[in-house]
């Protein structure tokens, strides 16, 4: 099995010592640091295939910190807040986060959501025998893991790269939010409206020319959404 390595970022060390030992029971190495700065610093030096950030720490917090990530990576990451509140989430999650815990959260879920995350980014797995499916000027490579619009590449995050997998591997479909969020996170939806707008938003940003008429991702008004054959 291949051995991943998480970077657990928080200002807290009994929660960054405690998340430790859950992690490594699971089998993953782990970097350790105390606010956004270190960790960014941690990043530079050592691969990392998945990082927890908390978004209240000092120096740089975690929505600072996820911003830079983003600017040069598509590494899975979930934040830590003990702000429960929807527009947190959709806060974190528009700079780029890709799944929110609250605290106090139980540390068998957070480790499930690791495993979510990591599956996800590593084993993004085929379609009929295909790896590449070709939709207008959209090109998804699923060998490479990689978008192109008209050639060109676009950077997405692992949530971002499965829903706009899922669209396409369904190109004409409408799929409602409901069934977005169950495919892609594999949990049941709650109040999951704003959280998957948020990311398709992001999405219609990067791949469309102009996001408010888009070319690929459509809206079905009170439905859904889908990408057109």
């Amino acid at each position: 099995m291949a051995k991943f390595t998480v970077l657990v970022a928080d200002d807290d060390k009994e929660i960054r010592d405690g998340i430790e030992i859950y992690l490594k029971n699971e089998g993953y190495d782990v970097l350790k640091a105390a606010d956004g700065l270190e960790a960014l610093d941690l990043l530079r030096s050592n691969e990392v295939h998945l990082l927890i950030l908390d978004i209240m720490m000092p120096n740089m917090d975690g929505i600072a910190a996820t911003f830079k990530i983003r600017e040069a990576q598509n590494v899975p990451i979930i934040m830590l807040s003990a702000k429960a509140e929807d527009s947190d989430k959709i806060h974190g999650l528009s700079v780029g986060a890709d799944d929110y815990v609250t605290k106090p959260f139980h540390p068998l879920e957070l480790m499930a959501r690791v495993k979510s995350q990591l599956r996800r980014y590593v084993q993004l797995g085929t379609y009929d025998g295909q790896k590449k499916i070709e939709i207008d000027g959209l090109s998804l490579d699923e060998e490479a893991k990689e978008l192109t619009v008209d050639g060109n590449p676009v950077k997405l995050t692992p949530i971002e790269y499965k829903i706009t997998e899922l669209l396409m591997k369904n190109a004409g479909r409408v799929f409602s939010i409901n069934e977005i969020y169950e495919r892609v996170w594999n949990e049941e939806a709650y109040n999951a409206e704003n959280i998957v707008a948020v990311h398709i938003r992001k999405i219609r940003e990067k791949i469309e020319a102009d996001p408010k008429n888009p070319r690929y991702l459509k809206v079905v008004w009170g439905i859904g959404y889908k990408i057109e054959k």
